[in-house]
């Protein structure tokens, strides 16, 4: 897999070694959409369920997955900065940023592309 930047801000692509079918492709969509409403709940699921049934999927389960906890950290981090009230900007900035992202792997997982968030540790290999 051959890792291409779309962006530096935005991630990068990855092709997958194969062609997903659409069931994969709907269930990768769902990893990253539904941690909009239910956080790191849906990637944890549909990894642990899917993760030995299809590649595609357990990559960007994994990818959510990871992204979520990142995401985890640096709110807490946010919230005991509030007292230095650059921790209020902070919650507005993740908040923003946790949804351009979210959409732009939904996106791509709707194109058939593996996608890596631009800031995340990987945590889950």
């Amino acid at each position: 897999m051959d890792a291409r930047p779309s962006s530096p801000f935005l991630g990068s692509v990855e092709e997958p070694s194969y062609t997903p079918g659409s069931e994969e492709r709907t269930i990768a969509m769902l990893s990253h959409i539904l941690t909009l409403v239910a956080g790191f709940i849906p990637p944890l699921v549909i990894y642990l369920i899917k993760k030995d049934e299809s590649k595609y999927i357990a990559e960007h389960a994994k990818e959510s997955l990871n992204f979520q906890i990142t995401l985890f950290i640096a709110f807490v981090i946010s919230a005991l900065l509030i007292v230095l009230v650059i921790g209020l900007f902070l919650f507005w900035l993740l908040g923003i940023l946790d949804l351009i992202w979210v959409i732009v792997a939904t996106v791509r997982a709707a194109e058939n592309k593996i996608y890596r968030y631009p800031f995340n540790f990987r945590l889950i290999k």
